[in-house]
């Protein structure tokens, strides 16, 4: 832990100005209030936030950051207040610590409501000053390095928390240390196995080839200086996480990922990063469909780089990152390395385009739990690159289509949106999105969001948004429904409806209007008989059921609403229609799917992709457009695959072992071919849904004893 004297030395060490004062009587402040308490670890408390501090103190941030670091737990954990810290420290100080406060005081439903409440005011808090979102990345990674003190569950809960939320946000401003050393810690706690079985192969790599990495730099540096480019080179190894990622994304084994190792070339100007580059390619030859120019087209968080793979020095495969030095403070330290606070100014978190699409999605969410669901869609890494007609970018995730793009752009142009121009040619809405396409969004005043549109968007912006429609149409629709219904009882009864009567009732039925007594009663949530017997308590039922059945019977009631009972969550069916899972693909929540009406069997449900779908070519009307319900993870599904072991001892209980360890059950196996060497077989698992099934895949790759597998369709 850091002592005193050391935490203000290193603060005086790049800001010679910083308040040494307030770091004193902030360091004496947190041991005070923080006293006798301890960590899960044993250690005192008060070495959390001083740790805290420390971290902030090597992306060189000032004396305001490092003393709300200090203090970032006091209002939460001890006696403080708010007032005071702005009494004894002042309001920067006091308005970032109470930023920081979790809601404590508010009592939440559940974990996960609790996690969007306290992720929804850390984004409110940092839209202000981003400096809040710093502190918190620190205060999380002091918290991941400490982990394994935390019990089982907990540790668990943190690392999801953090791959989900913390991790892609230290990307989206750009720290990549941060975030790198979160993944890596998350990665090692959630998927034990498969972070050690990438481990071991990446040590036995650097035991094997131990000379290789100085060979290489050696090579590049002799390259540079016969070309004429002042050069500074280093080589390093992807992290466990980062080969995991890629292994998952491209379906591939350790052994078949091209840019295990990753080599810089630091040279002085822009200029010189393009003959750098055209020196690696006059030499190697490029791997196709490696090379990323960064530098022309930067990332959302400001990151520039060239990237490039090639058959490198010692023909081996390689990626070969150039940028100049400013280029890589910034691409590690991202928006720590421009800092702009020593001159008394304050980043408001709000120009920061990807934090005012965050407040967008809060602002059209419905709940806390939605906007957490599509934030983390907004975050994840940006990776096509489109223009508009005047040559603005927009950046987008891997498979964006025309209304993403339009969302981008603008809501009301993403509301209003009838079709796109790509490229010149008019396209399908559902079109993805390929890196470099001009993308021209054609809009109309009468067009309305289509609820349809939410089975193909990718980005938290555009559901959000989407979602918000359809609720408000579908809303009008209850409201019109629900007074129709009401009115109609009423006068079946031969009592008066009144909207006055309506609104003495309102706190009986949680509701703030009389509109939203029509919204619940037309969605089923309220009977009408219950707000008739609210308005007209002393009168009796007489023939009311009825009218009350014959609105369920016609699917306004909640007979309509699914239930626990249903076998299968699939939207776009019939209600009473049969349904089964067709055997050939074994679809799982996350595919895509299609059902075929089948002679005396119902609806078989198969993926998009299955063979067997040909056989129906001619016969579209057999075809059901349907799509996984809200409720489709909640049970178990069967997914297949196909997997070729190594016929030794052990290794069918290794791979049961593995299975189980990412929480799936081995539902059926069978051996399809045996030889010496290898054994062939076809593993049926019980998973949640296809990214589970896909989390299965990945570690089985990351196993010696596993020599193949993939997805059995058939």
């Amino acid at each position: 832990m850091l002592r005193q004297y050391e935490l203000v030395d290193l603060v005086k060490s790049y800001d010679p100005d910083a308040d040494e004062d307030a770091l004193n009587r902030a360091y004496v402040y947190a041991m005070k209030k923080h006293g006798a308490q301890l960590r899960t670890s044993g250690d005192p408390y008060y070495s959390h936030p001083v740790e805290v501090a420390g971290i902030l103190t090597k992306f060189k941030l000032d004396s305001t950051s490092i003393i709300a670091g200090l203090l970032h737990d006091t209002v939460e954990d001890t006696d403080a207040t708010i007032d005071e810290i702005r009494e004894l420290f002042g309001p920067q100080v006091a308005q970032l610590v109470d930023g920081l406060t979790k809601l404590a005081m508010i009592e939440l439903k559940s974990k996960d409501t609790k996690q969007a409440e306290n992720f929804r005011k850390l984004l409110l808090a940092m839209s202000e000053d981003i400096r809040v979102l710093l502190i918190k990345l620190a205060d999380r990674l002091h918290n991941m390095r400490t982990l394994h003190f935390c019990a089982p569950e907990k540790r668990m809960r943190i690392a999801k928390e953090t791959l989900d939320i913390y991790a892609p946000l230290a990307e989206r401003i750009g720290m990549q240390e941060i975030k790198t050393e979160l993944e890596e810690i998350a990665f090692k706690e959630l998927h034990k196995e498969a972070y050690e079985s990438i481990t071991a192969r990446l040590n036995f790599l650097r035991e094997q080839g131990s000379n290789l990495v100085p060979a290489i730099i050696k090579q590049l540096e002799k390259d540079m200086e016969e070309g004429g480019v002042k050069a500074t080179i280093s080589g390093r190894e992807k992290s466990p996480y980062s080969i995991w990622r890629k292994m998952q994304k491209k379906n591939a084994s350790f052994e078949q990922l091209s840019d295990i190792m990753a080599f810089r070339i630091i040279v002085d100007d822009v200029a010189a990063c393009y003959q750098a580059l055209g020196i690696v390619h006059s030499k190697y030859h490029m791997v196709p469909r490696r090379f990323k120019d960064y530098i022309s087209t930067p990332k959302p968080n400001g990151y520039k780089s060239i990237h490039t793979g090639v058959i490198g020095p010692e023909n081996t495969r390689i990626e070969i990152q150039i940028r100049t030095q400013e280029m890589h403070e910034v691409n590690e330290k991202g928006v720590a390395a421009h800092w702009a606070y020593k001159q008394g100014e304050k980043v408001v978190g709000k120009n920061f385009r990807w934090i005012q699409e965050l407040l967008e999605i809060l602002e059209e969410a419905s709940n806390p739990e939605e906007f957490l669901e599509n934030t983390k869609l907004e975050m994840y890494n940006d990776q096509v690159f489109c223009f508009t007609p005047k040559g603005d970018l927009i950046g987008l995730p891997i498979n964006s289509t025309p209304v993403d793009f339009a969302y981008a752009v603008h809501s009301k142009v993403g509301n209003t949106c009838v079709g796109a121009k790509i490229n010149g040619e008019i396209k399908p809405l559902r079109t993805v999105l390929q890196n470099g396409d001009q993308v021209e969004i054609l809009t109309s005043k009468a067009q309305h969001p289509s609820p349809e549109w939410d089975r193909f968007v990718v980005t938290g912006k555009a559901k959000a948004a989407i979602r918000r429609y359809v609720r408000a149409n579908k809303r009008e629709q209850f409201v019109a429904l629900g007074e129709q219904m009401l009115e109609r009882t009423f006068k079946g009864e031969n009592l008066e409806f009144s909207e006055k009567g309506l609104v003495g009732v309102l706190p009986n039925f949680e509701a703030e209007s009389v509109e939203d007594i029509y919204a619940k009663v037309g969605e089923g949530l309220v009977s009408a008989w219950d707000v008739m017997k609210a308005v007209y308590p002393s009168y009796k039922q007489s023939k009311l059921g009825k009218v009350v059945k014959s609105f369920k019977v016609r699917g306004f009631g909640k007979s309509d609403k699914k239930t626990k009972s249903d076998p299968v969550q699939i939207k776009g069916l019939i209600p009473g229609m049969a349904v089964h899972f067709a055997g050939c693909c074994h679809p799982l929540p996350g595919d895509r799917i299609v059902g075929i009406v089948t002679t005396g069997k119902g609806v078989a449900v198969h993926s998009i992709d299955c063979k067997a779908l040909e056989r129906y070519a001619s016969e579209p009307e057999r075809w059901l457009d349907i799509s996984w319900g809200d409720g489709a993870t909640e049970g178990s599904h069967i997914g297949r695959l196909k997997v070729i072991l190594l016929n030794e001892p052990g290794t069918l209980g290794d791979l049961s072992n593995m299975i189980a360890r990412c929480e799936g059950n081995i539902a059926n196996l069978n051996i399809t071919n045996r030889t010496m060497t290898y054994f062939e077989l076809i593993v049926d698992i019980e998973v949640r849904d296809l990214k589970h099934l896909t989390d299965i895949i990945t570690t089985l790759r990351a196993s010696k004893s596993v020599s193949y597998v993939a997805r059995a369709n058939q």
